[in-house]
């Protein structure tokens, strides 16, 4: 059983990034264990994983069979860090996009008693490296079409890159979340507003990734599109009700 800190780390043909992200995370927080979560990546990302869990026992591995979306390698390692007991479970991209530099203002808002912490790129003192025009523009729709439907005030709402506290993760149905893409992250954060639970942003950098390729697809921008869409006609239905 562990009272401390777990960072979740979803892959899918990370291989080239996910050993310098490793030690980049430990390095920064040397008391935070690391769980990846691989999606049966053909690419050996696994067994790199493993050859560092067989040599520092702060790295788990859990194998999933197949691709079966960023909602669900989250749900299923929030799962697994809740059973052994852990306190703080981090959202961590494993592309380097996230900087294991910022982890420790996060994990500070959350000691200081924030339900859930989101590392902001939309923040004072936030921002991103390397971007093209049209991911900024993705991501800044996005937060505001969230923002209108959702009528939540949060200004980076699609942001991966987050710290959860068991008590928070314990009041969601996380069984009944049934986003898979990016939404993921709009879904947990309206959940937890919902709840009456304490929301706050922390300004970090986000840098695009050096190595592979980007995740982000059509299907998973449709995906949060339709997803806010309804979220939103509930909502309004319920105030007209």
């Amino acid at each position: 059983m562990s009272s401390g800190v777990l960072v979740v780390v979803p892959t899918y043909e990370e291989a080239e990034s996910i050993g310098p992200l490793v030690s980049g995370v430990l390095d920064a927080q040397p008391q935070v264990d690391l769980l990846v979560v691989d999606d049966g990546s053909p690419d050996g990302t696994a067994d790199l994983v493993q050859q560092l869990s067989d040599v520092d026992d702060r790295v788990h591995l859990l194998r999933r069979s197949g691709k079966q979306g960023l909602g669900s390698a989250y749900r299923a390692g929030f799962a697994w860090g809740l059973e052994r007991g852990y306190e703080q479970l981090v959202e961590m991209d494993a592309d380097g996009s996230h900087r294991p530099q910022d982890l420790g203002a996060l994990l500070a808002a959350s000691d200081a008693g924030a339900d859930l912490v989101l590392g902001s790129r939309w923040v004072p003192g936030g921002g991103v490296v390397n971007w093209p025009w049209y991911r900024r523009a993705i991501s800044r729709g996005g937060t505001w079409y969230a923002q209108l439907m959702l009528g939540i005030d949060v200004r980076d709402v699609t942001g991966g890159y987050r710290v959860f506290r068991r008590s928070t993760l314990e009041r969601l149905d996380l069984d009944q979340v049934a986003s898979q893409g990016y939404c993921f992250q709009i879904d947990m954060t309206r959940r937890t507003l919902a709840a009456g639970l304490d929301v706050v942003e922390v300004p970090i950098t986000f840098v695009e990734r050096a190595h592979g390729r980007s995740k982000m697809s059509g299907a998973i921008v449709r995906e949060a599109l339709w997803r806010v869409t309804v979220w939103g006609l509930q909502r309004l239905l319920r105030r007209g009700s």
